[in-house]
């Protein structure tokens, strides 16, 4: 019997001592890690979607949700939150950890109660929605939090955990970032879309305006779809989006909403397109009230999807301009558009054409330079030489002359910088076009390209590669000081009033575009006699060699003779008279150089240049002429320099000098 007990006891030993050593141990060692582990939230803290507040302060509860990457205010008003704070929320509950810690049942053994630490009531209620289906896969996790009063100390404060079993003393930095005024935890941005990602701008303005105005991105450039394709200005369209972008919200509309609401009938609806998102803004009427002395205007306004009424502040116009952002977005359909009239690259251009009534074609066409092509032809363009091709006589090919390359570049800088002053029709009809001047435009400027424009012309639409623009001048209105132009190949239907300085700019003489500099000697080149002679009295006022110094006339001569150049040039080839005062005249003086050139044995090459000279006709104007120069010679006016170096050589012991001063009389 004893045996029996014996065993017995002994069996019950062992079991006793295995409940000991397994379960009596796990209790003790998770009891001790809930004493010593510092995070109080572990998985549900890794993905909050939502976070909502009750809070004992007036003004201070909130809910907070995560929609398309963004978080968003629900409570007490919807609205985009304040990115920076939310983010300090949510890490500041991640990473939240407790100085210490104990269990709710040995405060209740000590005779205490959760009313003792401020959670019966507490001043915070705290409460975070983790995972869902569309992150886990699995039903969304609610955590609650109690926050209660603070420690003796005031550096702290007391958190009851989610399960209700523990009470955390943690910092109270944790209340004062979860207890933020609306005006801090809303974000006071509007728009959100910047104006790298924006593809298009929708604008419709409100009658008078009433337009639908939409501007697309095309590669690197805008486009107007609708009221009519056309260009639309680059940097106006992100100076507007930038404006729009830079608009903040100036306070909330709590009281009675305006009526009408803006989204119901907005005076300005603005819609940007960005990657995936859009977003609308409806800018209603102004808010009542004086107005703002810097010209500032608040206007009502309200965001597609979201119910909240607010108020931002236009700005006025900036310094230079004169239009506020307002007006320039109500006029886009002109305001935003590309004011140029012409779309070219100026290097690509290799033949310009200028034509007008009664007047034959003048032709300048570039040289391409040896060895180069493609893009590095397009590269050096700006360099390369022009010529003036002119129609040759009767059963003859026709000649050219050298062109003024920095005169055709100034050309064509100046028909790609052709601005519109004004609008004038985007459909004329055709009484408009000839009462315009385009039955028979004035000027008519061609152009040829070398290198096509990618899409065409400056639209940005998907039309064919063009290898020739024409722009036509039509007439012009002098009450308003403009005339009027068209794009005429490819056609567009726009007509643009422009600046009459066009015309001036496109003179038909080949005189206007000959290359200036008619002669340069080498350097190696000498000038080894110089004589000036008075034709008219058969007398000789200059005869130099190098075995006599140079006085400084004589020294700007030669100067003025190793590089040549016109000023301007007198339309014509050169005759043995020229025409002074509207009579044809003999030539006054003749200067004759003779050049000396080494040649390869040793000895010198020397020839003689001669070239005519007129009476001086003005004080900064003389004619000189040769028939050396180019294909018919040329009579042109010289520069300053030669001019008044040969007025010292003709006239200078004849030149009586200043008037002697006289002396004061008493």
């Amino acid at each position: 019997m004893r045996t029996k007990v014996t065993l017995v006891l002994l069996f019950l030993n062992v079991v006793l001592f295995f409940f000991i050593f397994h379960f009596e141990r796990d209790w003790r060692t998770e009891r001790v890690a809930m004493e010593v582990r510092k995070q109080v939230l572990g998985a549900e803290a890794a993905d909050i979607r939502a976070l909502e507040v009750e809070s004992t302060i007036p003004n201070r509860s909130f809910r907070l949700e995560k929609r398309d990457g963004g978080w968003f205010l629900t409570k007490p008003l919807e609205w985009r939150a304040n990115p920076l704070a939310v983010d300090r929320m949510i890490s500041d509950l991640g990473f939240l950890e407790h100085e210490t810690s104990f269990s709710v049942r040995d405060v209740l053994k000590n005779g205490q109660s959760l009313a003792d630490y401020g959670l019966a009531h507490p001043r915070l209620i705290v409460t975070l929605t983790s995972g869902g289906r569309d992150t886990t896969g699995a039903a969304a996790v609610v955590t609650t939090l109690r926050i209660g009063d603070t420690t003796k100390t005031g550096e702290r404060l007391y958190l009851l955990s989610p399960d209700g079993s523990r009470i955390h003393v943690v910092g109270r930095e944790l209340a004062d970032n979860l207890s933020l005024p609306l005006a801090q935890l809303r974000s006071d941005t509007v728009l959100s879309i910047p104006v790298f990602e924006a593809g298009s701008l929708n604008l419709q303005a409100s009658p008078p305006a009433g337009v639908r105005v939409l501007i697309q991105r095309v590669g690197n450039r805008w486009v107007f779809e609708t009221p009519i394709p056309a260009r639309a200005d680059k940097d106006a369209i992100e100076l507007a989006v930038n404006g729009l972008d830079s608009l903040r919200v100036k306070s909330f509309v709590t009281g009675p909403a305006p009526v009408p609401a803006p989204k119901d009938e907005p005076v300005l609806t603005a819609t940007i397109e960005g990657d995936k998102r859009h977003e609308t803004l409806f800018l209603g009427q102004d808010v009542p009230g004086p107005a703002a002395a810097d010209g500032s205007r608040d206007l009502y306004a309200q965001l597609e999807g979201l119910p909240a009424i607010f108020v931002v502040t236009m700005p006025p116009p900036s310094p230079g301009s004169t239009q506020s952002l307002m007006t320039t977005l109500r006029n886009a359909s002109e305001s935003l558009r590309d004011r140029h009239v012409l779309d070219f690259d100026p290097a690509t251009v290799s033949v310009i054409t200028l034509q007008a009534p009664d007047q034959p074609d003048l032709t300048l066409h570039r040289l391409e330079p040896d060895g180069v092509s493609g893009a590095a032809a397009g590269t050096a363009a700006a360099d390369a030489a022009w010529q003036i091709v002119l129609p040759g006589e009767a059963g003859q090919g026709p000649t050219t002359l050298p062109a003024d390359r920095l005169l055709v570049q100034r050309l064509l800088d100046n028909l790609s910088g052709l601005s519109a002053e004004l609008f004038k029709s985007d459909a004329p009809q055709a009484s408009d076009m000839e009462n315009w001047g385009f039955k028979l435009p004035t000027r008519t400027v061609t152009l040829a390209l070398s290198v096509p424009p990618p899409n065409g012309p400056r639209s940005g639409l998907s039309s064919p590669a063009v290898s020739e623009i024409s722009l036509e001048i039509g007439r012009g209105d002098q009450r308003d000081s403009y005339v009027y132009a068209r794009q005429a190949k490819p056609l567009l239907e726009s007509i643009y009033a422009v600046s009459p300085d066009i015309l001036r700019q496109t003179p038909l003489a080949p005189s206007a575009w000959r290359e200036r500099t008619l002669a340069e000697l080498p350097a190696v080149a000498k000038i080894t006699a110089l004589k000036l002679t008075d034709v008219a009295a058969g007398k000789t006022l200059l005869d130099w060699t190098p075995a006599s110094p140079a006085s400084p006339p004589v020294a700007a001569v030669l100067d003025a003779l190793r590089i040549l150049r016109a000023r301007n040039f007198v339309p014509g080839p050169f005759r043995p008279t020229v025409k002074i005062d509207g009579e044809d005249r003999p030539w006054k003086y003749r200067l004759d150089a003779t050049i000396a050139l080494p040649t390869g044995a040793g000895g010198e090459r020397t020839s003689l240049h001669t070239l005519w000279l007129a009476e001086r006709a003005g004080g900064n104007e003389q004619l000189a002429g040769s028939a050396e120069f180019g294909a018919f010679g040329a009579v042109f006016t010289i520069e300053q320099p030669f001019l008044d170096a040969l007025w010292t050589l003709t006239y200078g012991k004849r030149d009586p000098g200043p008037p002697a001063p006289t002396a004061n009389k008493p």
